[in-house]
């Protein structure tokens, strides 16, 4: 009998929790949740990659403070 660790969970336990959450949400509301979930995680990125600009621009407005100053030496 094969030992496995307990993070790992198998397709019967997946089929299980879907189960469980189709009886607790219904048929109807899942795809609502799926789209506020969407939502959520559309938003998130969104907000990742903007802040991942706003580190870009600022990288780059000190290299070219750094690059005006050697020159001006």
């Amino acid at each position: 009998m094969p030992i496995f660790p307990l993070g790992i969970v198998g397709p019967w336990e997946i089929v299980i929790i879907a189960l469980i959450v189709l009886l607790l949400f219904g048929g109807k509301k899942i795809p609502e949740l799926m789209k506020g979930l969407g939502k959520g995680v559309k938003s998130f990125k969104d907000g990742i990659n903007e802040v991942e600009k706003d580190i870009k621009d600022v990288d780059a407005t000190l290299n070219d403070k750094g690059n005006n100053t050697g020159a001006e030496k």
